[in-house]
């Protein structure tokens, strides 16, 4: 069989008349209605002077039509470069840049202002909902089959940014086999078969929404509802037809909010994973105590996928990340690479399959992270216990998870750096019962400056993207630090703990 991750996908598939995504108030996709789709896509691609290896940039919200590009890029030996909805034009001009991709799909209302932000490269474009758009309007008439490009196990199949701690974002890059190693690890490990729906209301430019879900669901020839956001009325509209979900802690502390939520509405789902940030002990039981369902935690990053899981047969234990996924080694070390005993707490470091094949540009950093025996080092502190669960116990490099989204905090102090009147700032993660962690600054002014919270978020309101606005701006009149003058953020997420309480 090809190494092709779309060509491994048709061959999970011996129905192409089953569905593969039902949007809510449209017609259901079947599985040979998308592998047409995508083939009339991957020709306007490839029409357009697209070869093997080439890159495509989409920036667009959620629909069949974002999803089935990835399908025609995968279908055409082209990487696949996926950007957050919320990258405002300037944040994007440096992707552009560093991945020269040789095709942007845009959403069409953001065109005019992503053209005149980014280096020149070629546009196509999409509806809000996929319907429209020269996307569409090329794709129609072109023929419905297309040759799978013949690509090896390293090539690259998608880029995806990762923010760095300096503000460099950073370009993981991963290859077909990456991807087909990881979704069937987790179809072995979850259970998944061709009879599962699953419920998907995550984003899809997010390893958790477009490689987690979509992969396991293809690779399984299962169906989704493909809900294009999280909103708790259309979940509980779409949970009857489900059987299982996966998402984010946020998804499941608003859904306990909701009195709808109860052992009756959940009573025929499989299973409900949560992931891409932690989750918190108090969820984890009132999730229990509310539905009779017991969440299945898993660990994972950009450059590696999942790493881990709880088990689906077996205990899940709250705040552990359970064992090692089919083909993944774990350890935890020391600061040299060497693995520490179990009960104590280092450094975890993954090898296997589903690790990326590097940085993109990056080869210094991409050495830097790699020990000599393949191990990739995650930033993540964690430790094995007695019953042989992993648990994390602290990221390095100051990483902030907010809504399942990670943030740096370098890249926010660098633009608070530049505002008039700012001395100095520092970002922290604190706890927040909506979004995991609020984003939150810190601020020493100048003398005689007369700085304003609402200056502050307002100032950065068109440079950041959403999610790595800082919910509070506080202002200090100094930083806590150590002896070595280092501050001690700490310190700082200790003191205001409770400030979103």
């Amino acid at each position: 069989m090809s190494d092709n991750l779309f060509t491994r996908f048709v061959a999970a598939v011996p129905d192409p008349g089953k569905t593969f995504l039902r949007p809510p108030g449209a017609p259901a996709i079947s599985y040979g209605e998308a592998f047409e789709r995508a083939a009339q896509f991957a020709h306007v691609l490839t029409r357009r002077g697209l070869a093997h290896g080439d890159r495509v940039a989409v920036q667009t919200e959620k629909s069949p039509a974002a999803l089935i590009l990835y399908l025609a890029c995968l279908r055409a030996g082209l990487v696949y470069l996926p950007l957050n909805t919320g990258y405002t034009p300037s944040e994007l001009a440096y992707f552009v840049q560093d991945a020269t991709p040789k095709l942007f799909v845009a959403a069409e209302k953001n065109l005019q202002a992503i053209a005149g932000a980014v280096p020149p490269v070629e546009f196509l474009t999409l509806s809000d909902d996929g319907q429209s758009g020269s996307l569409i309007d090329e794709a129609e008439g072109a023929p419905r089959d297309f040759p799978d490009s013949a690509v090896g196990m390293n090539d690259l199949a998608s880029i995806l940014y990762t923010s760095g701690t300096t503000g460099r974002s950073k370009g993981a890059m991963l290859s077909h086999g990456n991807l087909h190693s990881n979704a069937a690890s987790l179809k072995e490990a979850w259970g998944f078969s061709s009879d599962d729906v699953l419920l998907h209301a995550l984003p899809i430019f997010h390893i958790h929404g477009l490689f987690v879900a979509t992969n396991v669901t293809m690779l399984s020839g299962a169906s989704m509802l493909f809900l294009p956001k999280f909103e708790p009325d259309a979940v509980f509209a779409a949970l009857p037809e489900a059987t299982a979900m996966m998402g984010v802690p946020t998804f499941y502390t608003r859904l306990l909010k909701d009195p709808r939520l109860s052992p009756q509405t959940t009573g025929h789902m499989r299973v409900f994973i949560s992931g891409s940030a932690p989750l918190l002990p108090e969820t984890f039981r009132d999730w229990q105590a509310r539905t009779h369902h017991t969440l299945l935690e898993r660990y994972g990053m950009t450059e590696t996928n999942m790493n881990s899981s709880n088990p689906y047969k077996g205990d899940r234990i709250a705040g552990s990340v359970g064992f090692a996924l089919p083909g993944v080694e774990i350890r935890i070390a020391d600061g040299e690479g060497r693995a520490l005993p179990q009960g104590e707490i280092g450094m975890i470091e993954v090898r296997g399959p589903n690790v990326f094949q590097g940085y993109w540009n990056m080869p210094e950093k991409t050495a830097a992270e790699f020990r000599q025996d393949g191990f990739f080092i995650t930033g993540d502190m964690g430790m094995v216990g007695p019953d042989g669960y992993l648990r994390i116990v602290g990221r390095g490099k100051d990483l902030i998870i907010t809504g399942g989204l990670n943030v740096y905090p370098r890249e926010i102090e660098a633009l608070l750096d530049d505002v008039p009147g700012v001395e100095e700032s520092a970002v922290v993660g604190l706890p927040h019962e909506d979004f995991g962690e609020g984003v939150t600054a810190f601020i020493i002014a100048r003398d005689g400056a007369a700085l304003t919270e609402e200056q502050i978020q307002q100032t950065l309101r068109d440079r950041l993207a959403r999610f790595k606005q800082p919910k509070r701006v506080l202002f200090l009149k100094a930083l806590p630090r150590n002896t070595m003058g280092k501050v001690q953020k700490a310190a700082l997420r200790a003191e205001y703990k409770d400030l979103y309480s």
